[in-house]
């Protein structure tokens, strides 16, 4: 594991190489990635689909973000490297490196650890209350988050709960974060997501959007990023201390 020590504005921390594992360039790292740059770690934004390896060896890596895409968890047949993401993110857990993953990255999380993922009974996209689980009180990622909030939602697909996991969010709609042992969570919800990002996928897909989501989200999005950089936060800690 690449660590050293740097000094971040007042704070002393050990600083780690983090792997962010994409899926399209509009699913990128956005505000979780500033955040690591601001908190002094390197970034290295990597996507199987393109075929060449990390720039790193993957046991180098001090963390890993795993992100969103278009595709869904079950689709190999349309995107055969989605095969060798499911390999790359069991090694991932069993070497036992600090991960989270956000929607599509949280469902594949949950297949490598061979939950079940299908479809949902219906989309959530737009804005949607989530709920902390009793067991999120206690979750070193979760525990200083407000108990209910509105959430950013994108996604047409969920996940089971991979055996021996601690469920930490719900919606009404399907389970919305987890906890994988002591170094591993996933959360449905796109906490990661910027204003322009959102507008972008809007553009992108005006069909699915509610008409009055690019209005929602911009009433709610500087709330939002705040919330996402104290859950990324409390995940770059783990990392740090591990």
């Amino acid at each position: 594991m690449s660590l050293s020590r740097r000094r971040v504005g007042t704070t002393r921390l050990f600083a780690v190489d983090v792997l962010a594992l994409i899926h399209g360039d509009d699913c990128r790292s956005a505000a979780f990635g500033e955040l690591v740059e601001e908190r002094g770690h390197a970034l290295h934004e990597w996507s199987l689909a393109a075929g060449t390896p990390p720039a790193q060896p993957i046991d180098s890596y001090g963390a890993l973000l795993v992100f969103g895409g278009a595709m869904h968890a079950d689709q190999e047949q349309h995107h055969p490297w989605l095969r060798e993401e499911n390999l790359f993110l069991q090694r991932v857990l069993d070497l036992g490196i600090p991960v989270l993953g956000v929607c599509l990255g949280a469902q594949l999380l949950a297949k490598a650890a061979y939950a079940d993922i299908g479809p949902a009974q219906e989309p959530e996209i737009g804005w949607y209350p989530v709920e902390l689980t009793a067991a999120a009180a206690t979750d070193p990622v979760f525990a200083e988050l407000p108990g209910r909030f509105e959430a950013f939602q994108w996604h047409y697909y969920t996940y089971g709960l991979p055996a021996g996991a601690a469920e930490l969010a719900r919606s009404a709609l399907c389970t919305q974060a987890f906890r994988l042992g002591e170094r591993a969570w996933g959360i449905q919800f796109h906490a990661e997501v910027t204003g322009p990002q959102v507008e972008d996928w809007i553009a992108e897909d005006r069909d699915a959007a509610p008409a009055d989501l690019a209005e929602e989200t911009r009433a709610r999005i500087g709330d939002w990023m705040a919330l996402g950089r104290d859950l990324c936060g409390a995940f770059l800690d783990r990392a740090e201390a591990a």
